[in-house]
């Protein structure tokens, strides 16, 4: 059970937020991940690098605002994140990181 040097590009941050916090209570945990990436990977992933079992993963791409930047309108980048549901009794500590 080793990790794979492309897990943790995979997975780029937590996002620690009101809505994030919130759901930390019912045992989820919110990641900020790749575009590319797909459930079954961001749960292998997670279940690897912080040695805990996934439950289920749910995935929401928050589509980049238009702002202006210095007078001239410009886009954040598109954002894509997991909701990670861990099994009973597992938990992660965001604050510490890896």
């Amino acid at each position: 059970m080793s990790v794979k040097p492309e897990q943790y590009d995979l997975i780029r941050r937590p996002i620690i937020t009101e809505k994030a916090t919130l759901a930390s209570e019912s045992g989820a945990v919110v990641f900020e991940v790749q575009m590319s990436a797909t459930k079954p990977q961001i749960k292998e992933a997670v279940e690897k690098l912080f040695n805990v079992k996934v439950k289920a993963v749910n995935t929401t791409v928050t589509k980049g605002k238009v702002k202006r930047f210095r007078g001239r309108p410009g886009t954040r980048r598109d954002v894509k994140k997991a909701y990670v549901t861990l099994v009973e009794g597992n938990t992660i500590d965001v604050s510490t990181g890896l």
